[in-house]
């Protein structure tokens, strides 16, 4: 018998199933749980979701694993998994889905039963995700319920009704084995939306070209009903989204408040006052409409680069103050874009079409030049060698979905072995898990705790602004430290996964990890001016005995803190995002470490080490530009006509290439800085260093 593509997927998802269970210290089924909402958010299918099950077999059965609510939008994201330990790949059929999703309904129909919800232990999942419904019945517009499925879907039918469900609409969505594959498979980009018009709005979309033929590019002006882009955004939420972007701008800011007060009040202006949306597809349909004109029947690769307040917040008025969209108009440009530039050319749309609520440089974040120093150190600098190993190893930065995935693919079975060999699947680091042990060690737990997707934008906006005041404080050292902390944190994470304590309680274990390493990392900082001596695990690989040690005794404590929030509050999970846990939690004291000298340094060692460092990165970024001046003379006439011509040229930069131009690199500070300056503005029209090398 021959092995289907999907077959062999399939073997390798249970490989890293498996491997994901051992290094946590997870059951299985909470391991699946978290490889598909990590997924499912990052595509933005759901938010990011609180681990909770609750199960009930018997003749009136109910399940749910996993749930966040959205206050804002008053969105009530749902989980319920179908998880099979079977070898092979697995059938889900209209059955199956059916009686899945009845009792993820039938859980939620109970919960709004008072009764129900008193006879259940305060401590159980049952009554935190009853507690959350039950509390919050009035203020769900929406429900999405999400089924996770390590099965292949074997129906025709891809899309399910929507149902009325505490006096809200309840939507369904599946990612069964075959989309999670398709949605790894998609590297840094989402998971495609195709947008059928002629059938949700009835008939096609009239568009007025506005590109001409002859060019290699497509644009549509579009007259979009309200009633269609709410719908729209109904089914697909933040999946519309472009790229990075997750989260809608609350209706807190000044022109979401005007948006809404427009639907509400003034529909009719609605495409007088608002800006529209900007647009982008991979390819489009256009048909002749019921009246004989041409329009848009089928939208491909559909998604908002701007106008995502507007979006939702036609949603939201609809919702919350039901509002009639049926009087509203929103102008749409729409640019279809060949899908091989789309990751170059979308960020570029994005950024220039944003005007208002600007959408800033973490928006973008994939590509921005943070992750790409971070992902071309991490493939430089490797491991101290460990003892008795004939080679070194290197921690694999993936700043874009599925790179480690690709590069494995991409090689035969000799070089995949090799590859494998120098960066062991152990040793991959992904973006999310770099902002969630910064922010860890940076002593916001509460921000962590909000889950990766919300913790990696706050992460982006800090880092964008770090990167613009000084980036020579992201070197080697911040590489290998952030590698440190990588190490330390996954430590604590087995270890409370398999410490008895926490299996008799089980639960909150992302909150006590970490909550536990700030409160350590707060403590030393605070007590005795010290810090974890990173460089030292760093050299080890491992965390030293006396840190596994310290780490140990505090995290049942700080367990019991957490799961003993004040007695106004009965969600642990949302308690845990308030800087009021933090500031709880910080302010205790459990004790010095009679061993802390062994694992920490002062922070006057920390601050030097960081000087070093920068002067290092410094003198490195000098000799690579001074490198790239040798090599590339001959480019540089070419610079100074591409520099003018966008008018970039400075009377700094305008000294340096002409010094360029004929070999000389004696630049003084003022020149060095224009020039780079220049050379990264070149690089953003393409015709910058990049492009020389090529």
């Amino acid at each position: 018998m021959v092995r289907s593509n999907l077959d062999e997927e399939y073997e390798a998802f249970w490989d890293e199933l498996v491997r994901n269970a051992e290094v946590s210290g997870d059951p299985q089924h909470e391991s699946f749980f978290k490889m598909y909402a990590e997924l499912a958010a990052e595509n933005g299918d759901c938010a990011d979701l609180n681990y909770c099950p609750v199960k009930r077999e018997g003749s009136r059965p109910y399940q749910l694993d996993g749930y966040l609510f959205d206050h804002d939008n008053g969105e009530l994201h749902l989980a319920v998994c179908d998880f099979h330990h079977d070898d092979d790949l697995q059938a889900l059929n209209s059955d199956r889905i059916n009686a899945i999703f009845n009792r993820a309904r039938r859980f939620c129909n109970l919960a709004i039963d008072s009764e129900f919800l008193r006879n259940l232990e305060e401590s159980s999942s049952e009554f935190e995700l009853a507690n959350c419904i039950n509390g919050n019945a009035r203020s769900i517009k929406r429900i999405r319920c999400m089924m996770f499925s390590n099965a292949r879907l074997a129906t025709r039918k891809k899309t399910l009704e929507a149902q009325k469900l505490i006096n809200a609409e309840m939507t369904f969505n599946i990612i069964d084995f075959q989309r999670f594959v398709d949605i790894q498979n998609s590297r840094d980009r989402i998971e495609p939306i195709e947008l059928d018009i002629v059938e949700l709005f009835g008939d096609v979309l009239p568009c007025l070209s506005a590109h001409f033929d002859e060019s290699n590019y497509e644009s549509y002006l579009v007259v979009m009903p309200g009633s269609l882009l709410s719908r729209i955004y109904g089914l697909y939420g933040a999946r519309l989204m472009e790229q990075n972007v997750r989260t809608f701008l609350q209706a807190r800011t000044k022109a979401n408040k005007g948006i809404i007060t427009t639907a509400n009040e003034r529909p009719e202006m609605f495409f007088a006052y608002n800006n529209g949306i900007t647009v982008t597809a991979s390819s489009v349909d256009i048909e002749k409409g019921a009246t004989g004109r041409d329009g848009i029947a089928t939208i491909r690769d559909f998604q908002i680069v701007n106008g995502g307040q507007t979006t939702a917040s036609l949603l939201y008025a609809r919702d919350q103050n039901q509002a009639d969209l049926s009087k509203i108009s929103v102008q749409m440009k729409l640019s279809v874009v060949n899908p091989d530039k789309i990751d170059t050319i979308v960020p570029l749309i994005s950024r220039y079409a944003n005007t208002q609520n600007r959408v800033t440089e973490a928006d973008f974040f994939s590509n921005h030049p943070f992750h790409v120093e971070m992902q071309k150190i991490s493939r430089r600098i490797s491991t101290p060698t460990e003892d008795g190993a004939l080679t070194a190893k290197c921690w694999f930065y993936e700043r874009a979905r599925g790179q480690y995935r690709n590069e494995c693919v991409l090689r035969s079975s000799s070089e995949r072995r090799t590859f494998e060999a120098k960066f062991p699947r152990s040793h991959v680091i992904q973006k999310t898990d770099l902002a969630k042990y910064q922010l860890t060690f940076a002593c916001a737990p509460h921000v962590v705790s909000f889950g990766a997707q919300k913790c990696f934008l706050e992460y982006a906006k800090t880092v964008s602004q770090q990167w613009e005041k000084n980036k020579l404080q992201f070197n080697d050292d911040f590489f290998r430290d952030n590698i440190a902390k990588a190490i330390i944190f996954r430590w604590l994470d087995k270890h409370v996964g398999t410490s008895d304590w926490y299996k008799a309680d089980r639960g909150y274990k992302a909150n006590i990890v970490t909550y536990t390493l700030a409160y350590l990392v707060h403590y030393l900082e605070k007590r005795h001016s010290s810090a974890i001596d990173l460089e030292l695990v760093w050299k080890r690989q491992f965390v030293p005995e006396e840190l596994q040690n310290e780490l140990a005794r505090l995290a049942p404590r700080i367990a019991n803190v957490i799961k003993s929030p004040p007695s106004t509050t009965s969600n642990i999970s949302e308690y845990s995002k308030y800087q009021a846990c933090w500031n709880n939690i910080s302010s205790l004291d459990f004790g010095d470490d009679e061993n802390l000298e062994f694992y920490s340094i002062s922070l006057g060692e920390v601050r030097q080490k960081d000087l070093d460092a920068r002067s290092v990165k410094k003198l490195d970024e000098d000799i690579e530009l001074d490198t790239l001046i040798i090599e590339f003379i001959e480019r540089i006439p070419q610079a100074i006509i591409d520099a003018n011509r966008y008018g970039f040229l400075t009377p700094n930069s305008r000294s340096a290439l002409k010094k360029a131009r004929i070999g000389n690199l004696n630049f003084s500070w003022s020149e060095r800085t224009a020039l780079k300056k220049l050379l990264k503005q070149l690089d953003e029209f393409g015709c910058g260093p990049s492009s020389w090398k090529k």
